[in-house]
């Protein structure tokens, strides 16, 4: 039995919509797909079956922690960390499979993005940027926060690859606001976890600065005005998580 050099790490939940096309650019020789889904009642795990067997459930919406417990299982010498909306460019799939491979002395990859909105490819907005992805299984740690969990190498020697990721994360309004929504709320939780307070401040000035950021300060308004919705949407991110602060802080 050859040994496994790569694992590949998505986890799940109702993604029927974009699972298959993420699994299908997953093309690596000797590798294993882990799949850890927070019970799906769409067809996630039927899709998921024609791709691998290594299928766990894990119940906890907590995204740090469920991408650990998917490091957990899986047995590669690297593991890549993947969401089941991101799909691997053919040239990605190329230059990882050459890397694990062959003698390296790095021990993790920043792996650029291609972010997409309604279907087309954004470039400006803070949409223009790098992920730590690719890293030995052995250096390998993820923070257990409820969202925008941070991907750490416990070694230093880090760099890029040219390969890049397309990310396919805001497809229609509905799915790009439940989306907001969702990440508000687990923000707010966060924060209330460690002790942050809210402010008039907070709710009605770092929405108006976060849209200024995004689209005036790091020239958004460059990839057109079909952006809007998603930067007024960060907006409304901000200004829900501190609406809803105080409920999680003084919740029993």
């Amino acid at each position: 039995m050859k040994k496994i050099k790569l694992s590949v790490l998505i986890p799940t939940k109702n993604n029927e919509d974009t699972l298959t096309a993420s699994l299908d650019s997953i093309n690596f020789p000797n590798s294993e797909i882990i799949v850890v889904d927070s019970n799906s009642n769409d067809k996630t795990l039927l899709l998921a079956k024609k791709y691998t067997n290594k299928i766990f459930n894990y119940s906890d919406l907590n995204m740090g922690k469920k991408r650990q417990y998917a490091l957990s299982k899986g047995k590669g010498d690297w593991v890549l960390i993947l969401d089941a909306d991101e799909e691997l460019t053919k040239e990605l799939v190329v230059e990882i499979t050459k890397l694990i491979n062959s003698p390296t002395k790095y021990d993790a990859y920043y792996i650029n993005f291609n972010t997409h909105l309604f279907g087309r490819r954004l470039k400006y907005g803070g949409e223009n940027y790098s992920m730590l992805r690719l890293i030995r299984k052995n250096y390998a740690f993820i923070t257990p926060d409820l969202v925008h969990e941070k991907y750490i190498s416990k070694s230093k020697k880090i760099s890029s690859l040219k390969g890049r990721i397309n990310h396919y994360s805001y497809r229609t309004l509905l799915q790009m606001y439940s989306k907001f929504t969702d990440y508000a709320i687990r923000e707010a939780k966060q924060q209330a976890k460690n002790k942050e307070k809210t402010s008039l401040k907070k709710i009605f000035l770092y929405p108006v600065h976060m849209f200024w950021a995004r689209f005036i300060k790091d020239k958004g308004y460059k990839d057109g005005l079909f952006r809007i919705p998603l930067d007024l949407g960060f907006a409304y991110m901000e200004f829900l998580t501190y609406v809803s602060l105080p409920f999680f802080r003084f919740r029993k």
